[in-house]
């Protein structure tokens, strides 16, 4: 028998999480005895980038919970079970696994469940939901065999399941009861335009439209059948016609429920019942029912304070609730009061048509204050714009010059961080104000990474992270600490300032270049930027002797080392296009070489688990069949992915794998801050996922569309359209100039997505930059890039005609032997590293390399 108390959750959901997360992190987390019942079949998971699963296909890229998390504080986890009872009186709950288990504190965090129309079809086959991985790893299934899919709901959700469809190839319908899209987050104005800019993807919107039943299709498995009569026909269909709270347990044990369905609280999150708290999508407090992340974890973080004894007297008494976003590649953000229903309010409206912009602000009655706005097409001011409005920021004498451009083409009024009280939330989904990050500065803090760990801002969502940084660099300077932005201890300069260096006074090495413009000797971080900034301006071959020493491993063997110490080969498959003798060829060479082969994300064949002497040997016979340095080690241009475009696919407008050729013989071997990808698609339905990309080009039947400064990765962003209906010519002329500014002026490894979202004035000021040579650089940036194409070479083919450079390629530097330690085992037919534990086996199918 234990004295601890025990604390029941009921869902393992985020929320529910945090509920746990505040215990643990509070200190006292061991007087607890804490059991989580989860009825999914996982621990929880990051449900607010639920459509990034499909960058994968991975739950795990999805988890929450850390390595050890739930052993290392003794807490109990159980997944893949319900709970269908609560008995208040014996302070129990019964699980449909027949088990029982006892609480002494019981918190709701059951969230929400999808609400799909009682329409006459809704439950036939190929019906879905977008609530939960199950829920997307069905939808992909059924995609396999559809080549159309609709999705009810114009909302947030919906509009995120309509990209995921439309990312799996089908055409794509979004079906909305209401007369606009997002109705409950933007105006008639900003709707329109959203709807004009979704529509610009190929996607068909359908507003207005009351779904009376759903029968069979004659050319698609479903039609439905609208109250005025239309019908739309479809192979799938997913319900995102919004949510209902899940509060099934709370009225099976009688808990004061609201009128229109969620657990009533109070300002500790509790129920009525003294034993039971419920936060997340399943509460209602002040008769509302919060449906984003942060209200849900500000109750988690209330519900254990609660739980804690009132240690910090935390209160939930309502939430922000506006939203920044990026929907189908487009920036909406919402803030406050968007339809100015507060009386007396005025609004100030700006609308390009050109650039397909929508703002508006809705100020006080006084002109005072700003009670909420809407932002669709470009969203850089909605940061200064949610201060104004979360702190009552006075406005400026005129606020229409918050969002009306100035005529050099930058964003209007800014907002310093000095300007900012303590209270200003800066991660709301975190719930971190300025004063939280200013006391961590005080306290120690010095770099953005370090408030990360202490305060947890910016490790959510992401997108305060810049804000931070502000706080955190003015903060330092308000204590006399010069914020230091060198390089490394050798260099008093940036990255951009490096590179200037470079172009301008002709430097080819590392030495002169220390010579010149550093002190000491270098280290891991000037090194390897030094060579990346030398290979981008000259572009000489990155083994000469003057070069070698400064490459980091994957490009001093020029192949990606692996967790085992062997290495990866990537020959280049321009556009992912490969005749049948390049297969055959590439597949002797695994043969012989007993290489793990696997198609990669970027359309190549990837061969793992090539010692270091077998390099060279494995680029010969390469080469011998036609193929060269894929460039997969170096901080350059990765692939250029492909659809099959209009040479094969019916749906396509253009010749998408020609094109996404002559891009990557084009910008093959360019050397970058960060790697580079490019994918081209020959038609609106994206099968090459190019608006993903470092680069993307998709086919219209005008020309060209190109979108820049996507990735996928940690944290993925979709690219933004830069220029429309574009000729090849003036295509590849704007693709020359932006990769050579970024080169110029990207930070060290800093990627595409992040540097744009750094600069000031962003895609506008890019636009500026680059079409309008506001710069004045064009030319040089042209100038720039015809000599990195002129004067590339297959970095394998010149290593191998080497015999001194040949020589380096071995695992000894003394002897010709192979290192033992290298050890393989047959998994599915292929090598695999073999774990430290199979290693002591000796069982039949380990491999060591002889």
């Amino acid at each position: 028998m234990t004295d601890k108390q025990r604390l029941l959750i009921i869902g393992n959901g985020p929320v529910g999480h945090q509920f746990i997360e505040s215990i643990i992190e509070s200190g006292k987390g061991g007087q607890f005895d804490i059991t989580v019942i989860g009825e999914e079949p996982r621990p929880a998971y990051d449900r607010v980038h639920l459509t990034a699963w499909f960058e994968t296909r991975e739950a795990a890229s999805l988890n929450m919970v850390k390595e050890g998390f739930y052993s290392d504080n003794n807490i109990t986890a159980l997944t893949h079970e319900k709970v269908i009872a609560i008995d208040r009186a014996a302070q129990t709950v019964s699980t449909d696994k027949g088990e029982q288990y006892a609480y002494d504190k019981l918190i709701l965090a059951t969230g929400s469940f999808p609400f799909v129309p009682p329409v006459p079809g809704h439950d036939r086959k190929n019906c879905f939901v977008y609530r939960t991985i199950e829920d997307l790893e069905a939808i992909t299934a059924a995609a396999a065999n559809a080549k159309v899919g609709a999705v009810v709901g114009g909302g947030l959700l919906g509009l995120e399941a309509a990209k995921a469809i439309m990312d799996l190839g089908l055409k794509t319908h979004v079906i909305e009861f209401a007369p606009r899209l997002m109705a409950v987050q933007v105006d008639e104005g900003g709707g329109a335009l959203l709807r004009r800019k979704i529509e610009d993807l190929g996607v068909s919107v359908h507003t207005q439209k009351n779904t009376q039943q759903i029968i069979d299709g004659d050319d698609c498995v479903h039609k439905l059948q609208f109250a005025d009569g239309a019908e739309l026909e479809t192979d799938i269909l997913v319900f995102s016609a919004g949510i209902r709270p899940q509060d099934a347990l709370a009225r099976q044990c009688e808990l004061a429920i609201g009128e229109r369905g969620g657990i009533v609280i109070d300002n500790a999150c509790l129920t009525s019942d003294p034993a039971i708290y419920a936060i997340g999508e399943c509460a209602l407090w002040g008769g509302r029912i919060y449906g984003l992340i942060a209200p849900g974890w500000d109750m988690a973080r209330v519900a254990a304070d609660h739980v804690l004894g009132g240690i910090e007297e935390k209160a939930f008494t309502g939430a922000d609730m506006s939203t920044k976003l990026k929907l189908m590649g487009v920036d909406v953000a919402s803030i406050g009061d968007a339809h100015a229903s507060t009386p007396g309010a005025k609004c100030y409206t700006f609308i390009d048509e050109k650039a397909e912009v929508y703002k508006k602000i809705v100020v006080s009655s006084d002109g005072q204050h700003l009670l909420g706005c809407v932002l669709i097409g470009e969203a850089n001011d909605y940061g200064t714009l949610l201060q104004f409005a979360l702190n009552k920021i006075t406005l400026p004498e005129q606020p229409e010059s918050m969002i009306l451009p100035s005529l050099d083409g930058s964003a209007g009024v800014g907002l310093g961080v000095d300007a900012l009280p303590d209270v200003a939330q800066i991660c709301s989904c975190n719930n971190v104000s300025k004063g939280d990050l200013c006391a961590a500065v005080q306290g120690g803090a010095m770099t953005v990474g370090d408030l990360k760990a202490c305060t947890k801002a910016a490790t959510t969502c992401g997108g305060c992270t810049a804000l931070v940084g502000q706080v955190l660099n003015a903060e330092l300077t308000k204590m006399g600490v010069e914020v230091n932005t060198d390089l490394c201890e050798h260099f008093p300069y940036t990255r951009q300032e490096i590179f200037h260096l470079v172009k301008v006074g002709q430097i080819r090495s590392f030495d002169e270049l220390l010579e010149k413009h550093g002190s000491g000797h270098g280290c891991e971080i000037c090194k390897p930027t030094a060579a990346s900034i030398m290979a981008s301006c000259w572009n000489d071959y990155i083994l000469e002797p003057k070069l070698a020493g400064l490459q980091d491993t994957n490009d001093r063997y020029l192949a990606n080392m692996q967790k085992n110490g062997t290495y990866s080969v990537v020959p280049r498959m321009a556009g992912g296009e490969v005749t049948p003798d390049g297969l055959i060829a590439v597949g002797q060479v695994a043969k012989k070489y007993n290489l793990y082969t696997k198609i990669t994300g970027g359309q190549r064949v990837d061969l793992f688990g090539a010692t270091l002497d077998q390099l060279p040997k494995i680029w010969m016979e390469l080469i011998a069949a036609g193929f060269e340095s894929g460039h997969a080690y170096g901080k350059s241009l990765r692939t250029v992915k492909s659809c099959v475009g209009s040479t094969w696919c019916r749906y396509g407008v253009q010749d998408s794998v020609g094109k996404a050729i002559d891009l990557e013989n084009r910008y093959k071997g360019l050397r970058s801050p960060h790697k580079l990808k490019m994918a081209v698609s020959g038609c609106t339905r994206e099968c090459a996922e190019a608006q993903s990309k470092d680069v993307g080009v998709i086919a219209t039947e005008k020309g060209w569309n190109l979108y820049l400064c996507g990735n996928g990765g940690m944290k993925p962003r979709h690219a933004d359209l830069f220029a429309s209906d574009i000729d090849t010519d003036t295509m590849v002329k704007y693709i020359d100039r932006f990769l050579m500014f970024y080169v110029r002026t990207a930070d060290r490894l800093q990627r595409t997505s992040v540097w744009m979202e750094n600069l000031e004035g962003g895609l506008d000021y890019l636009r500026k930059v680059v079409i309008d040579d506001s710069l004045g650089i064009c030319a040089e940036l042209e100038a720039e890039m015809a000599n990195v194409v002129d004067t590339y070479q297959c970095e394998w083919k010149t290593t191998v005609e080497n015999p001194e450079k040949v020589k380096q390629f071995r695992s000894f530097v003394n002897a010709d032997k192979t290192d033992k330690e290298i050890v393989f085992i047959q998994e599915r037919g292929q090598i695999r590293p073999a774990t430290d534990a199979e290693k002591m086996t000796n069982a039949d199918d380990l491999i060591v390399v002889a």
